[in-house]
């Protein structure tokens, strides 16, 4: 039924624009890809599993703490790493490398806490209840997953466009050097960007975790290569694009299974993506723009 198919689709490509809005937001306004964010996306899930289990705290509580621990963590990769690169004016590659190895030893080291095998949540941590509308089912699951990421993603670009945050960081990712000129605390927002997309990662990491019902220490390396997809196609740096190409990522997935088969899930997202690129290489809202120094 193709009402059912796009709810589906609906909840998954929500997940994936939650993923890809912190992917884009560390890339626009500091300029970097940072590939530890697979990681940080799994450290979420394992932190929000590790509140539930151990301490039987309800479900809003794992979301606040996989939000402010791996918000933690995107703040100390950043203070760490990222601060010590930006100030020699390290080549955009050197930070690339140093985050694949950041996601490397988070992977190995939650591998050695939890081991390898599938961990999963409680099975009364969600109502397992069905709810329909108008012929389609949906899960109380689903509905909080697509209420709680566009609320995040509207909350985000509420912030971006009308507050005067929103414009320092725009202007920041036109020129850090204008930017400190200025008077804006540059340093002090590169660290609240990269605390921002590291807790959204971590949300969206106990949300596939809930919607599979599977945490394990590599789950976020294939969520990292769906994440590059979204914000190559939305374009590099646009919220916009990252809302868009989660949705159009997560459409393409579930259509695909549902219609040609399981097999060919990732060749027809990945297809269409390269199909989309080919019309308009910078990706659907994005600009071909140098950054300022």
């Amino acid at each position: 039924m193709l009402e059912q198919q796009l709810v589906n689709a609906l909840s998954l490509g929500c997940v994936y624009a939650l993923f890809a809005l912190g992917f884009t937001l560390v890339f626009g306004v500091l300029g970097v890809i940072n590939l530890s964010h697979g990681a940080i996306f799994m450290i979420g899930a394992y932190a929000a599993l590790q509140v539930v289990t151990r301490l039987a705290f309800p479900l809003w509580a794992a979301l606040f703490a996989a939000f402010f621990v791996a918000g933690a963590f995107g703040l100390a990769i950043d203070y760490i790493v990222l601060k010590p690169l930006r100030r020699r004016d390290a080549p955009h590659l050197i930070p690339m490398i140093a985050t694949i190895g950041l996601a490397i030893f988070f992977n190995n080291a939650s591998q050695g806490l939890f081991g390898a095998e599938n961990l999963r949540f409680p099975s009364d941590l969600v109502p397992d209840q069905q709810l329909h509308f108008w012929g389609v089912q949906i899960s109380v699951l689903e509905v909080a997953i697509i209420a709680l990421s566009f609320g995040l993603m509207a909350g985000l670009l509420i912030v971006m466009r009308k507050t005067q945050l929103g414009r320092a960081l725009r202007a920041i990712a036109e020129s850090p050097k204008a930017a400190m000129l200025l008077g804006i605390n540059v340093e002090g927002l590169f660290y609240l960007t990269s605390f921002t997309a590291a807790a959204l990662g971590g949300v969206s990491g106990v949300l596939i975790a809930l919607y599979s019902n599977a945490v394990f220490p590599l789950m976020g390396q294939p969520m990292l290569h769906k994440g590059i997809a979204v914000i190559i196609l939305g374009g590099m740096g646009d919220i916009r694009g990252a809302l868009i190409g989660g949705l159009f990522l997560g459409f393409a997935e579930v259509m695909s299974v549902a219609y040609i088969g399981s097999t060919m899930r990732d060749a027809v997202a990945f297809g269409l993506l390269f199909i989309v690129l080919l019309l308009r290489p910078q990706g659907m809202f994005g600009k071909v723009l140098e950054r300022k120094a």
